[in-house]
């Protein structure tokens, strides 16, 4: 799927969203609701991850994605609770048909769209679940979820030798979507860096958000690594390199 142009239609369908009274549900158009099978097969043409498996729920779909290895697996009951959806619904366009696609529901009775209008209510449930996604990962089991794929260093390592390796985490440099992409952050010399995997820096960096990493390292106090006690120093023959040089 072509990114920019999805995120540019998304973009105008919500704009005109909030100048109509009209909801996105009101919308009939004359195809059908994407089944798990042509999702399957978007993804297979998009990055030949998927294995078409008919007993896979959207959600384990996703996160299995090439690319997406940065995300948790959001709980159905928090996506559920209204309380944890709040505002998103002016966020994303095609708020309801998302929501059904990622809890797996069946579309309500007479709802048709046409292709196009098909792969932005999936591009819409992808936006959805990250912001769903950042809160998530705030919460007890969020945490929890994304400890183990900091243990199996899921998020990379950081790439500053005198670092040794360190484990990163996700992090946002804005809450709002499609301002930046997703950066990998060291706790060790406490910088950002961009993922090594191509596909995992197309993410929007709102999937995470500003506070996680933060907030993780101050639950998890025992794994804050100790700053680096070496600097590289620059020599010529060598001798140091005078810092006014």
């Amino acid at each position: 799927m072509d990114r920019k142009r999805i995120n540019d239609a998304l973009d105008r369908h919500l704009r005109s969203e909030r100048s109509s009274p009209s909801t996105s549900r009101a919308a009939k158009l004359s195809s059908n609701p994407p089944t798990k099978e042509q999702l399957d097969s978007d993804s297979e043409e998009e990055n030949s991850a998927s294995e078409g498996d008919d007993d896979t729920f959207w959600i384990n779909w996703f996160c299995n994605l090439r690319g997406n290895e940065f995300f948790a697996e959001v709980d159905d009951d928090y996506i559920q609770d209204d309380f944890n959806m709040c505002g998103l619904s002016s966020q994303v366009p095609y708020y309801d048909h998302a929501l059904d696609l990622i809890l797996d529901l069946e579309p309500v009775q007479g709802d048709v769209f046409a292709e196009e209008q098909n792969e932005l209510i999936v591009a819409a449930a992808e936006t959805l679940y990250g912001l769903v996604h950042a809160r998530y990962i705030l919460t007890t089991k969020g945490l929890a979820a994304m400890l183990e794929k900091f243990k199996n260093c899921d998020f990379g390592r950081c790439p500053r030798v005198s670092c040794g390796g360190q484990p990163c985490l996700p992090v946002g440099q804005s809450d709002v979507p499609r301002s930046s992409t997703v950066k990998i952050y060291c706790p060790k010399c406490e910088d950002l860096y961009y993922p090594r995997s191509k596909h995992q820096a197309n993410i929007d960096g709102a999937f995470f958000g500003t506070t996680f990493p933060h907030l993780f390292m101050m639950a998890h106090s025992h794994l804050k690594p100790q700053k680096p006690s070496q600097q590289y120093v620059l020599r010529i023959f060598g001798f140091k390199v005078h810092k006014k040089t």
